[in-house]
């Protein structure tokens, strides 16, 4: 028997792509996935979402809030001055989305901004928001770090930055959401760097540098990363967040032992 177990979460909006939104649960729960997680769901009735997934017998553990107007091209507001108003109505339409399909954290976007302290204490006061109104309804909040390479002018960039908000926050039920792809292309030391703050990440995702595929396609020593999560006592949800080189089933190759 294996002991190296990590909780996979296949995310639905990049995996079984080929599928309608719907019918991806009961894909990944063929594939061997016990968990989903995916990006913005909000497209989508939540009582649709919550069968879907009742029915495939597959938990969710993971969505993010809404992020702006993304077909204009922002990735999230949290960091944005005078978007607060509107950051509020997104965290209650996560919080009613999440409580109907059961999902236990949300993740926060930053957005794109100038590096400054004006967006800094603006993304400190909207997560100190978030996460005290997600602590009364049992939901985590995370917030993500994404390079600035595949997102020029991402506000929120690496992983010692996040903590600093983390800190400046002051909020036990705020966390970082640590991207394997993301950090790769920002900071490298994976490793140590998780080790690290271990008890500030929240959730977990990984996908294949420099193309963002499965493991096993890149740069990045994946059977190495995830026995050394076990060996740390990590015992969050690792999402599957990537964009399969090929067919999904087929690029599933690597994570057989874990599922």
């Amino acid at each position: 028997m294996l002991a190296i177990m990590p909780k996979l979460a296949a995310n639905l909006s990049m995996l079984f792509t080929e599928l309608d939104f719907l019918e991806r649960f009961a894909a990944a729960r063929a594939a061997g996935f016990r968990h989903v997680e995916y990006q913005f769901p909000y497209a989508i009735p939540a009582d649709d979402l919550a069968a879907a997934a009742r029915k495939a017998g597959v938990s969710v553990v993971l969505h993010n809030l809404p992020a702006g107007d993304m077909a204009k091209g922002e990735r999230g507001i949290a960091a944005l001055p005078g978007r607060e108003a509107e950051f509020r109505e997104g965290v209650e339409r996560a919080i009613a989305y999440a409580s109907v399909v059961r999902c236990p954290r949300l993740n926060c976007l930053a957005g794109l901004a100038p590096a400054d302290e004006v967006h800094f204490a603006t993304l400190v006061a909207n997560v100190r928001y978030a996460a005290r109104r997600l602590a009364e309804v049992g939901i985590q909040l995370m917030i993500e770090a994404i390079n600035t390479r595949s997102v020029p002018g991402f506000f929120l960039s690496g992983s010692q930055q996040a903590i600093d908000v983390l800190n400046a926050a002051g909020e036990g039920n705020a966390f970082l959401q640590y991207d394997l792809f993301h950090m790769q292309i920002m900071e490298g030391d994976l490793a140590c760097t998780i080790e690290r703050h271990l008890a500030r990440i929240g959730h977990i995702q990984i996908a294949d540098v420099p193309d963002r595929h499965e493991p096993g396609t890149g740069e990045i020593n994946f059977e190495f990363l995830l026995a050394h999560l076990e060996r740390i006592g990590y015992s969050g949800w690792v999402g599957c967040e990537y964009n399969p080189r090929g067919d999904t089933l087929a690029g599933l190759t690597w994570a057989k032992p874990y599922l």
